[in-house]
């Protein structure tokens, strides 16, 4: 499968990055989202990124940008790849749509952090050519890509999922379709505890963190990590693997949720667990 031409869809922090690997890859990309603005801010995004590298001995800028194109409506691809909300009836809407419109033998691929990839392609009539393509914020700088199967995706469509991984320059690990494949699996409840840590006094946020990062070798602290990743999308995984697993200790800590009826959602909100400015 060649993927020459790629559909991003979601132009926030996650889509922004992903199209910035993919055109720094010399692949030609559309950039579509549906919120008024959101293309012309991922395109400011990735210049900043693009700056950044280029630094530090990094591709032109302006190259990369030429081959990114901001669309108002979803194109024909080679592949999708889809970045927006973690809410499932969006991503469902949206697969929906693309399946009608791309070409019979294009990939549809879903950059979900939890939601169940064989729900995704149930609702298109390519199931065998939907997958998940997990990638880590942020998107040029983080190496891994989460390829995750579902019940119905096809040995090809996996082989060529991970080959495009690693010409984009990442390391794809497989994983199987369970609630939260294996990194969310593992990192939410780590994030949550240290919540329940903060919310029970045991420790003020900055000391949480000070303890994670030195005693555990970890570049960030969890709380540090969840105002990265956004409050609301902590509490959405956590929700899908409570639902998916069934086991209470995957419910979302009382004081991660307080904070999200708060507007207190991270970076992006300016507060979480930390201020930011």
């Amino acid at each position: 499968m060649d993927f020459e031409h790629v559909l991003v869809a979601g132009a926030g922090q996650m889509g922004a990055g992903i199209a910035q690997v993919v055109a720094a890859s010399g692949r030609r990309v559309s950039l579509y989202d549906a919120a008024p603005g959101a293309t012309e801010r991922g395109r400011a995004a990735m210049r900043k990124s693009l700056e950044k590298l280029a630094e530090k001995g990094g591709g032109d800028p302006d190259e990369v940008l030429a081959r990114v194109t901001a669309v108002d409506e979803l194109v024909q691809a080679d592949l999708l790849i889809e970045a927006v909300i973690e809410d499932a009836a969006v991503k469902e809407e949206l697969f929906r749509r693309a399946d009608e419109l791309l070409p019979d033998g294009a990939v549809l691929a879903s950059n979900t952090s939890s939601i169940p990839i064989t729900s995704l392609a149930a609702v298109t009539a390519r199931p065998d050519r939907v997958i998940g393509m997990h990638f880590f914020n942020p998107v040029p700088v983080l190496k891994l890509v989460e390829v995750i199967r579902a019940v119905q995706t096809s040995d090809e469509t996996a082989a060529a999922i991970t080959a495009l991984a690693e010409q984009l320059g990442k390391v794809p690990a497989q994983a199987n379709d369970f609630p939260g494949f294996v990194s969310n699996r593992i990192l939410m409840p780590f994030i949550n505890e240290a919540a329940y840590a903060l919310m029970e006094g045991v420790a003020e946020p900055e000391a949480i963190d000070t303890i994670a990062k030195l005693g555990f070798a970890h570049p960030m602290g969890p709380l540090a990590l969840a105002d990265l990743i956004g409050l609301d999308t902590c509490v959405a995984i956590m929700e899908v693997l409570h639902d998916g697993l069934g086991n209470p200790k995957y419910a979302p800590c009382p004081l991660l949720r307080q904070y999200v009826q708060a507007g207190r959602l991270g970076r992006k909100s300016g507060r979480g667990f930390y201020p930011y400015t």
